[in-house]
């Protein structure tokens, strides 16, 4: 009998890892929604890039600002009755979004749908508990590969919008979340039964004192943040850049967002392999790499030689692009990990309120950078100036992370971890340990 309730309560526990993954995977494609119908949106009410820009981040604004209180709402009334008051919530400004008529409409509607974007901070403990601790690791890797919704975006909406209109793109949306809603409710289970809270949240958010906490929060705004404006983002630049139709431009964009879900169990598995220090200082240098290629924009030159005029051409083709998109979408989804890893070995007892604050702080990066994405591009008139922006930012990573562990400076308030005749390489193996 025992075994057959082992076997019972393994298949619940799939059940809801599985239905409560394809609820954030269709809450992450809503999410991004806007960057592909804003396309034909900015055609039809004449956008600029700053108007655009303003356009795709205003969800990200709410579904990074609800991140923290939706979790600690979770822990209060259960993820499964707030997830399923989310799904169908949502729904009712993202079917309105369909008739807008003017930009403010659209910034209204978008801030009320991105709400879904904190989906992310109800499914993670809802997940979790569902699992033994030794496994709680693999259980919130796989739910949050749910971030490959921002690739799905990017197949459906160009083919509904070809097929019918941009119109016909939230309706859609709308109907897929009542039906993920139902089916959630069907499969998921309620919550099992929560640790009453040994402290108030005052004392819960006192962590946020620690400077380590606002490190990674710098860390989590350009992986995960990086990665949420850019999905936005590369649906249009891939149009204005090198003239693909929509369809062309989302499939081309989808090579960046799909190793974002690909990648992050992988880079879960990396980071308990050798630790968040080695991952994360390796994933910036790859960053930098792709990011400092990205951002040469076309240029023409002319060299004067000894036989006259000679002229050279240097631009990226589609293709070089693509993948150096890839690799980058790859590196981000191993900073997400990460960064994660980095919460969960410095701060175990307080990881809910740290990684609440860190998937904050990435969600506003995800906010700000589309909106200075549009803002450089007007001014500059260069399209590669985004990855220029995302560069400077990655520059500001390694200096920090090089001075506060490199080093092994207690500039963070940390107290240093090792010997200064011991190998860089051993400390940042044992960081877990250390700390």
């Amino acid at each position: 009998m025992s075994e057959m309730g082992a076997q019972m309560t393994g298949l619940r526990s799939w059940s809801v890892l599985l239905i409560t993954t394809w609820a954030f995977t269709v809450c992450f494609a809503v999410w991004t929604m806007f960057g592909v119908t804003g396309i034909p949106i900015r055609a039809q009410f004449n956008l600029d890039s700053t108007q655009f820009g303003l356009l795709t981040a205003t969800p990200v604004l709410t579904g990074a600002l609800f991140r923290l209180p939706l979790g600690i709402w979770t822990d209060r009334f259960g993820g499964r009755r707030i997830m399923l008051v989310l799904l169908l919530g949502c729904a009712v400004p993202v079917w309105a979004s369909a008739y807008a008529t003017a930009l403010w409409q659209f910034l209204l509607l978008g801030l009320a749908l991105g709400l879904v974007g904190a989906s992310f901070s109800v499914g993670t403990p809802y997940v979790a508990r569902f699992f033994p601790k030794e496994r709680r690791g693999f259980a919130m890797g796989f739910f949050g590969a749910g971030t490959i919704g921002a690739a799905l975006n990017m197949f459906v909406a160009p083919a509904l919008i070809n097929a019918y209109s941009w119109h016909t793109v939230p309706k859609v949306y709308a109907a897929a979340l009542v039906a993920t809603a139902i089916l959630f409710w069907i499969f998921s289970a309620p919550d099992p039964a929560r640790a009453a809270a040994s402290s108030s949240m005052m004392q819960q958010l006192s962590v946020l004192r620690d400077p380590r906490v606002w490190k990674y929060c710098q860390y989590y705004s350009i992986v995960f943040g990086g990665f949420t404006a850019l999905s936005v983002w590369m649906p249009q630049y891939f149009r204005s850049e090198y003239g693909f139709s929509i369809t062309q431009a989302a499939l081309l964009a989808a090579c960046f967002a799909l190793p974002a879900g690909a990648f992050r169990a992988l880079g879960g598995w990396l980071s308990d392999r050798f630790g968040a220090h080695a991952v994360t200082w390796w994933v910036l240098w790859a960053a930098w790499v792709c990011l400092f290629i990205l951002s040469y924009p076309k240029t023409d030159l002319i060299v004067h030689t000894i036989h006259g005029p000679a002229g050279f051409s240097i631009a990226l083709p589609d293709w070089l692009f693509t993948a150096l998109l890839f690799v980058l979408g790859m590196t981000f989804a191993f900073g997400m990990a990460s960064t994660f890893k980095y919460i969960g070995d410095d701060f175990p007892e307080n990881m809910g309120a740290v990684s609440g604050i860190v998937g904050m702080a990435g969600g506003l990066g995800g906010f700000f950078l589309p909106i200075m994405f549009g803002v450089i591009l007007d001014q500059l008139g260069i399209n590669s100036s985004c990855f220029m922006l995302l560069y400077g930012i990655v520059w500001v990573s390694l200096i920090l992370i090089y001075f506060t562990e490199v080093r092994h400076a207690p500039a963070m308030g940390e107290t240093p971890s090792r010997r200064p005749s011991q190998p860089v390489a051993t400390a940042s193996g044992a960081r877990g340990a250390a700390t």
